[in-house]
């Protein structure tokens, strides 16, 4: 009987048993899991009501001010790293090389707990700027940039050379046609993976935990842990993961329109 079905039918009926294994799957958990204790460890009404506001007004402001400077020391020293990877000086190339390998190479985690132990110790008496906020930034911009670099590297390399051709027969500088030319073109052709690599950050930023911070520096991961502690409830988690949402899903969004808006300018 099957042999006799079309290409086009086969395809529906695979379609269908697929979407009933789904379907029964869900059902299957609905049925066994037991949501009066979900409720009542993950969503106590009159707990969440205790969060407010200052999980928006304390964790979820610390959460987003770390991410935006950890963002903009990354892109500063991303920018600087890929070009020192482009550069025509043998020694920039190794340096830049070296840089992007060990700081993707190694868990964020490690270079918060350098940033917080190594760096005190090998400058004994040397404050970071800004306190916890210079660490989280340091921290952050330290691992962001060296994905930062090799997509800013790769978007200058696709820039058409023409483009360097032009401007250099203009009169341009090296330098100049790069910084007037050639980078805001990179800039627009790698926007996309920049903000998903912002959404990255902004959960990265829970590893500002093991930095030791005060009450009000803690971000939302901190925040909701320290007063699942207290209540011996999970729904101060629940609601952070909620916050994280609020601001990770908008921006997802945001980097599928911007990737599709570049698909059709190609």
């Amino acid at each position: 009987m099957t042999s006799r079905l079309t290409r086009r039918q086969r395809r529906r009926v695979s379609q269908g048993i697929q979407y009933a294994v789904f379907v029964g799957v869900l059902v299957t958990i609905g049925v066994l899991a037991d949501w009066d204790r979900l409720q009542n460890q993950f969503a106590q009404t009159d707990l969440i009501g205790k969060l407010f506001p200052e999980i928006i007004t304390i964790a979820l402001r610390n959460t987003v001010v770390y991410t935006l400077s950890g963002f903009a020391f990354g892109l500063v020293l991303g920018l600087v790293v890929a070009l020192m990877r482009l550069s025509s000086v043998a020694p920039y190339r190794w340096v830049a090389g070296i840089y992007i390998e060990l700081f993707r190479g190694l868990p964020a985690l490690l270079i918060f707990i350098f940033v917080g132990v190594a760096v005190p110790l090998a400058f004994p008496g040397t404050e970071i700027p800004g306190g916890t906020y210079g660490k989280v930034a340091l921290g952050l911009g330290l691992v962001a940039a060296a994905y930062m670099a090799e997509t800013i590297r790769a978007g200058i390399q696709a820039v058409p050379k023409g483009q360097m051709e032009a401007a250099r027969s203009l009169g341009f500088s090296h330098a100049r046609a790069m910084v007037s030319v050639i980078i805001p073109q990179a800039f627009r052709i790698v926007i996309p993976p920049l903000t998903n690599e912002l959404v990255l950050l902004f959960k990265d930023s829970s590893l500002v935990l093991f930095l030791g911070v005060t009450l009000e520096e803690r971000e939302l991961t901190k925040y909701g842990r320290d007063l699942a502690s207290q209540s011996a409830n999970s729904t101060p988690i629940l609601v952070a993961g909620l916050c994280y949402l609020m601001v990770t899903v908008p921006l997802s969004f945001v980097v599928r329109r911007l990737e599709a808006r570049a698909d059709r300018a190609r």
